[in-house]
């Protein structure tokens, strides 16, 4: 592997997407994974799309990472599970509070036998407290936190009915917070030749992510016209040959009116009594709305729209779906999408990485594994024989299978190739 953290060793016991996301990310950035997977698969190995039985979401977290599946409840996995916890720098897991405790892969265990390891647990409310056992998921971690309840929220308007975000906000941000945290670690490790436990909660993620929180946590009247304004504010326009495009300045903002009667040439509407205050303008909304869409729709084209926005230092963002942005110059010159195999003779394309190093060369995504793939590869590296393997793979202890099992499916024994039966 390339890239600043080539050398780490991950063992990757999570799944879906917080911990595989987070484990991906250090992948990403050199480190070594092996993902740890059980006999009822990683269920993202289900989802749509799907190419004989290899899941592009599976594939988006998981390509490169190196695939062994032990079933823990058969003696002789445990040992095996030692094994590879022993040499690595890094645990990352995301079941319940307790579950891998149960099996004794806990962090005072493993610690015990590898005092440099690091190990970070991913739940939706912590470790410890009252609510350690609930069940969490990105949609309902997100409506307990406020997540949901604010993105319903517009001024003028009553609340609207609450819906859920499509995108997984609580598991990719925790992920990521998660990250952050193990590379604190490593560098921590560097002076002391210690590891630690890291506990992250998703609902606090959302917390410290949520940047104006601190609005909804004070307990004074705020006043009618709040300092900064937030993205509610925002608003949508139709250009020139029909796109559609927002922009971050508000058009209500006492700071970021005179921005848009710079960009109009329309400095008269200050006198108007209709936008002389932000209150005003905000009663007025759709009228001041109307006569900037007006004046937009006089521009020939995009760009020359743009190079107005931009004298007057007003930010606009066309709005594009995912395969308009890969297609643009930004997205060849960036490298932001990377082809990845589907095991069936096509590819997947793939988000590409979000960084450029100046001196660490990163490698190209690799391939998303089977389940149990490497488990010859990897317990033949830590010793174990062949023979034993074999055994291993016959008794049930180790499991592989060329193509993702439907949820409930009985897991057999394996034969002699280390295929299901």
């Amino acid at each position: 592997m390339a890239g600043p953290l080539s050398g780490i060793r991950i063992v990757d016991f999570s799944r879906v997407l917080a911990g595989p996301l987070c484990a991906r990310t250090l992948l990403d950035l050199g480190a070594e994974v092996i993902k740890v997977e059980p006999p009822s698969p990683d269920v993202s190995r289900f989802a749509f799309p799907s190419t004989d039985g290899m899941s592009g979401y599976y594939a988006q977290q998981n390509a490169g990472k190196r695939n062994v599946s032990i079933n823990l409840n058969i003696p002789g996995a445990y040992e095996l599970a030692l094994k590879l916890c022993d040499i690595a720098d890094i645990v990352v897991e995301n079941f319940r509070a307790g579950t891998l405790g149960f099996f004794g892969l806990d962090y005072e265990t493993l610690s015990k036998r590898n005092p440099r390891l690091i190990y970070a647990s991913i739940t939706g409310y912590g470790q410890g407290g009252p609510w350690r056992s609930r069940m969490a998921y990105a949609p309902t971690v997100q409506a307990e936190a406020g997540f949901t309840e604010n993105s319903v929220r517009h001024y003028g308007d009553a609340l609207t009915e609450p819906r859920t975000d499509s995108l997984s906000h609580a598991d990719v941000y925790t992920g990521l917070q998660a990250v952050i945290a193990i590379l604190a670690a490593l560098h921590s490790r560097q002076t002391t030749g210690q590891g630690q436990y890291i506990d992250v909660a998703m609902a606090a993620t959302l917390l410290a992510v949520n940047e104006r929180a601190h609005v909804d946590l004070t307990d004074h009247d705020l006043g009618a016209e709040p300092a900064v304004l937030g993205a509610t504010d925002c608003s949508f326009f139709t250009g020139p040959q029909g796109k559609h495009f927002t922009v971050a300045t508000s058009i209500v903002g006492s700071r970021t009116f005179p921005s848009w009667l710079r960009a109009m040439r329309r400095v008269d509407l200050l006198d108007d009594p209709r936008f002389s205050s932000a209150a005003t303008r905000r009663l007025n909304f759709g009228a001041l709305h109307q006569i900037i869409q007006s004046w937009i729709l006089t521009f020939p084209d995009m760009a020359t729209l743009d190079a107005q926005f931009d004298e007057a230092k007003i930010a606009m963002g066309e709005i594009r779906s995912i395969k308009e942005l890969t297609k643009s110059d930004w997205s060849s010159y960036w490298g932001a999408v990377q082809l990845v195999p589907d095991r069936s003779g096509g590819e997947y394309k793939l988000p590409g990485r979000p960084w450029h190093f100046s001196r660490d060369e990163l490698s190209p995504i690799g391939t998303p594994a089977f389940q149990g793939e490497h488990n010859r590869e990897v317990f033949g590296e830590l010793g174990v024989s062949e023979a034993e393997l074999q055994r291993l793979s016959e008794t049930g202890v180790l499991v592989s299978h060329r193509r993702a099992l439907e949820p409930g499916t009985e897991v057999k024994p394996q034969g002699a190739e280390g295929q299901a039966a």
